[in-house]
């Protein structure tokens, strides 16, 4: 049984949405504007276990989120729910230009589905996300071309060689690998290796790029450079 916290401000769009997936069999919490959503996330963080008596287990499998919140924009809520949890992250939104997409992946959203949309096609893309976020989990390797990382050992390898990285530098290769083909902007990378603290300065980025790349060989050009937007690791 999948939790599912749905938060926008349209109630009929909330409800409409929760009928739909209580039929498929989900269990649905809703929020209407950014600082209940964030309340609720943050009272999962604090206990380990939801507090209502719907969600049962340690956190959310994922959030829908309204970009266009009377408080707390959700890109602004998004940044601050993932310095609490990775929990997969879909947009719901009538701002559907490419600039707000990718700035929305940016911030590390797995999805994005613009107003209006028909539930079906929201349910297809939450099962495939679900589906894939499953797999991941289960899976202790990872590859990408020929690079394979045990996530157990926390070992990388070349086809056959062990490639020895730095703390961060093997932080930032597995969250490129667990998101491939996406786009990261520096400071999405900063917030999720280094933290929403971290006051240092963003080419540091840059550096622990550069020098995995070198380590990883002729691999490295897998880890590709979007003039202007960021960094994403090509399968």
């Amino acid at each position: 049984m999948y939790n599912i916290l749905v938060v926008d401000d349209d109630k009929e769009i909330v409800n409409a949405i929760e009928i739909y997936l209580s039929k498929e069999g989900y269990n649905i919490l809703k929020a209407y504007d950014g600082m209940e959503a964030l309340k609720i996330v943050e009272k999962l963080a604090e206990d380990g276990r939801a507090c209502e008596g719907a969600l049962e287990r340690q956190t959310f499998d994922l959030i829908l989120l309204d970009v266009m919140l009377p408080d707390i924009d959700g890109f602004t809520l998004c940044r601050m729910i993932r310095k609490k949890d990775m929990v997969p992250i879909v947009f719901l939104t009538a701002k559907g230009s490419e600039e707000d997409i990718l700035w929305g992946y940016g911030l590390g959203c797995d999805d994005y589905i613009v107003k209006p949309f028909s539930l079906a096609t929201l349910y297809a893309k939450i099962l495939a996300i679900l589906r894939r976020t499953k797999q991941e989990n289960k899976k202790e390797t990872i590859t990408c071309g020929e690079i394979r990382m045990d996530k157990q050992s926390c070992q990388v390898f070349v086809k056959e060689r062990e490639v020895q990285l730095q703390n961060k530098q093997y932080e930032i290769l597995r969250f490129l690998m667990e998101h491939k083909n996406i786009v990261w902007s520096r400071d999405a990378l900063l917030n999720h290796i280094w933290g929403y603290d971290y006051m240092g300065i963003d080419r540091v980025v840059d550096n622990q790029i550069k020098k995995l790349r070198s380590a990883l060989g002729e691999e490295g050009k897998r880890i590709q450079t979007v003039v202007g937007k960021g960094y994403k690791l090509m399968d």
